[in-house]
């Protein structure tokens, strides 16, 4: 991945020389994959957040050092993701783009959903509009998943990136709503269905940044495949119980993972990513 002609985001709120803050220490597989297997890339992490113990106070937030290469890495990633969506906002919807803010930290920190902890993975928060993402599970990812390369991290944060842009048009609604049903089949139907508009627009994104500064390398794209595969409900679920239950999917197979982001790096339209108005999302 090439990343010498983007910008830095201004965005990125370094919250890690604080400390692990009230966190359970380091990732362990068994955690890392049952966090995964509940809500990995979640949309709504509110249930699984409160569940942390004690308080977490509010860390002061510094800026990423200039010798902190895998920190810079990320805001140059999420700078990218600003550049594009904004272009994109403009072009093909009616409204305007608010940059979000990513959040990096060590064993937990507070956010608008709750306690946010290290095992759970990136998340997204919609009540502040932050995406939080401890490094260090990109480390674990590698060693425990196989997923490598550069481009797999670029994919986990414009898959959040994904979920604010859904959060900005509406279509986390529907998601609340059938929740609100009371019905735990419709409300999973719903949360794959989010799950991967939020990769399809990954993909979009990464079709746009590499057509606006030619970002991408051989490989890089194959890399995003290969990260969307390892964390699809059944290869996860594979491996925490050794037994695939598709009726308990929340994120979507393997195989609907990476066609979906496919879809959108192909296409690069936001109308090519509506997982909600299909019979069959696969």
């Amino acid at each position: 991945m090439r990343l010498d002609r983007s910008r830095s985001s201004r965005n990125v709120e370094d919250r890690r020389a604080a400390g692990p803050r009230g966190g359970r220490g380091k990732i362990g597989l068994g955690a890392i994959v049952l966090a995964l297997v509940a809500m990995y890339f979640g949309l709504d992490p509110t249930m699984v957040l409160n569940l942390a113990q004690g308080p977490v106070t509010q860390p002061p937030a510094q800026s990423v050092p200039a010798n902190d290469a895998q920190g810079q890495y990320i805001a140059k990633v999420l700078g990218e993701t600003e550049d594009v969506w904004r272009a994109i906002f403009q072009q093909q919807t009616t409204g305007q783009y608010r940059d979000p803010v990513l959040v990096l930290y060590r064993g937990a920190t507070p956010t608008a959903c709750g306690t946010g902890q290290s095992a759970m993975g990136p998340f997204y928060c919609p009540g502040d509009e932050k995406l939080y993402i401890d490094l260090g599970f990109f480390d674990e990812m590698e060693r425990s998943m196989g997923v490598k390369g550069d481009f797999a991290p670029a994919y986990v944060i414009a898959h959040e990136v994904g979920h604010h842009v859904q959060n900005q048009l509406g279509a986390m609604r529907t998601l609340e709503q059938a929740r609100r049903s009371g019905s735990q089949s419709r409300a999973n139907q719903a949360s794959v269905r989010l799950e991967l508009q939020a990769d399809c627009y990954a993909g979009v994104w990464a079709h746009h940044a590499d057509a606006q500064r030619q970002i991408l390398e051989p490989g890089d794209i194959q890399e995003a495949l290969a990260a969307a595969q390892a964390v699809g409900d059944d290869t996860l679920q594979k491996q925490a119980q050794g037994y695939v239950v598709p009726d308990s999917f929340t994120h979507g197979s393997a195989k609907q993972r990476m066609a979906w982001f496919q879809q959108g790096y192909r296409s690069g339209q936001l109308q090519r990513c509506d997982t909600f108005n299909q019979a069959d999302p696969s």
